[in-house]
C-alpha cells in the first residue's frame, strides 16, 4: 500500500511539473455592456474565444465593463479593474480565485476629490513584489488643468496618467500624477523588466495627429518615467497596448480601432520593433484588454465550468 501511495504521488508530481502554461486575453466587446470576455492561446499568436457568453456581467455605474485588466496578485488571487463609464470619477474592481467566481464588484472613487474630472479610463494594475503593493493607474481629463489647446484630442479631452497604491484593495493612498510629459496620454500599461519598469502608452495628440503607441522607462514603479520613445506601431491609429514576454521576444498587442481589428509588434530589445500583425489571429470583435499567463488547468477549467468547485455567475 505504501509503495502504491508513493507511485501515485510521483505520478501526480510529474503531472504537475509537466503542465504547460497557456495565455488568456481578457477583453470586452461592443461598448462593454455584456461584461468580461476571454480568449486563450497556446502559442501567444493565435487566439480563440473561450465562450460566446461573458464571464461576468457589469453591475456598477453605467453597467459597462470596458478595458478589463487582470493580474495574479502576491496573495494568489486574480485582481481585475475596469472602466465603468465614459464619464465617472472612479473605476471598478473585483477579485477571483479561479476567474470563474468573482467577488462583489466594488467602485473605487479614485478621482472623487477633484473638481472638473471628466472621466477615468482604462485602469490597469501592476504588482510591486518588493513592497507588496499594487499600483492602480488610469487616464483622466481634469477640466482646465492643462490649457494648451494643441494638446487636446476629440471633444476637448486632455488626459494625463494618475495612480494610487494599495496592499489590500480596502485602503488606498492619495491619488498622484504618474505621467505628464506635456502631451495628451492614455492607455498606460506597465511591466517589470530586468530591474526596471517599462510603460507602454498611447500618445493621444490630435494636432498634428499621433494616435500611436510609445514606450517609457523608470527605475521605480511609481516613476519618474522617461520621455516617450518614437512610435513603435507605425502609422496605425493604435490604442490599448498590452505586452506579452515570450522567450526572447516582447510582443505588444494593440487595437487598430479605426480598422476594427488588432495588430502586434515584436522586439527582442525593446528598441527595434517588427510589425507582426499578419502573423496573429484574434476573435472577431475583441477590444482593449490584457494578457495573463496561467497554468493549463486554469484554462481547461474555464472551458468546463461545471467542473469548477463554485457556481459560475454567468451562464
Amino acid at each position: 500500500m505504501r509503495t502504491l501511495f508513493l507511485c501515485l504521488a510521483t505520478i501526480c508530481l510529474l503531472a504537475s511539473c509537466t503542465e504547460k502554461d497557456m495565455y488568456l486575453f481578457s477583453y470586452f466587446k461592443g461598448n462593454g455592456e455584456d461584461g468580461l470576455h476571454f480568449a486563450y492561446s497556446e502559442d501567444g499568436y493565435h487566439w480563440k474565444d473561450l465562450s460566446e457568453h461573458s464571464f461576468l456581467k457589469p453591475e456598477l455605474s453605467d453597467k459597462l465593463m470596458r478595458d478589463p485588466c487582470i493580474i495574479l496578485g502576491g496573495d494568489g488571487r486574480y485582481h481585475m479593474v475596469w472602466t465603468v463609464s465614459w464619464a465617472e470619477k472612479g473605476i471598478g474592481y473585483a477579485s477571483s480565485e479561479d476567474l470563474l467566481n468573482w467577488s462583489e464588484q466594488k467602485y473605487i472613487p479614485v478621482m472623487a476629490h477633484e473638481d472638473g474630472v471628466r472621466n477615468c479610463w482604462a485602469p490597469e494594475i501592476t504588482f510591486d513584489s518588493s513592497s507588496g503593493e499594487y499600483m492602480i493607474y488610469w487616464s483622466s481629463t481634469v477640466t482646465g488643468r492643462f490649457s494648451d489647446r494643441s494638446q487636446e484630442s476629440e471633444n476637448g479631452y486632455n488626459h494625463r496618467i494618475y495612480y494610487i497604491t494599495t496592499k489590500d484593495f480596502r485602503t488606498f493612498s492619495q491619488t498622484q500624477m504618474l505621467y505628464d510629459h506635456g502631451f495628451n496620454v492614455i492607455d498606460a500599461s506597465i511591466v517589470p523588466e530586468n530591474g526596471r519598469y517599462v510603460m507602454f502608452l498611447k500618445d493621444e495628440t490630435l494636432v498634428p495627429p499621433q494616435k500611436n503607441i510609445r514606450v517609457a522607462y523608470a527605475e521605480h514603479l511609481s516613476g519618474p518615467y522617461s520621455e516617450p520613445s518614437a512610435p513603435i506601431t507605425g502609422n496605425y491609429w493604435a490604442e490599448g497596448p498590452t505586452a506579452l514576454r515570450m522567450g526572447k521576444y516582447w510582443i505588444v498587442y494593440f487595437d487598430k480601432y479605426r480598422d476594427g481589428k488588432f495588430g502586434a509588434v515584436r522586439s527582442a530589445d525593446l528598441q527595434s520593433w517588427e510589425d507582426i500583425s499578419d502573423q496573429i489571429s484574434m476573435p472577431n470583435g475583441i477590444r482593449h484588454g490584457s494578457i495573463l499567463k496561467v497554468p493549463e488547468h486554469v484554462v481547461r477549467n474555464m472551458m468546463n465550468p461545471e467542473h469548477s468547485s463554485g457556481e459560475r455567475l454567468v451562464p
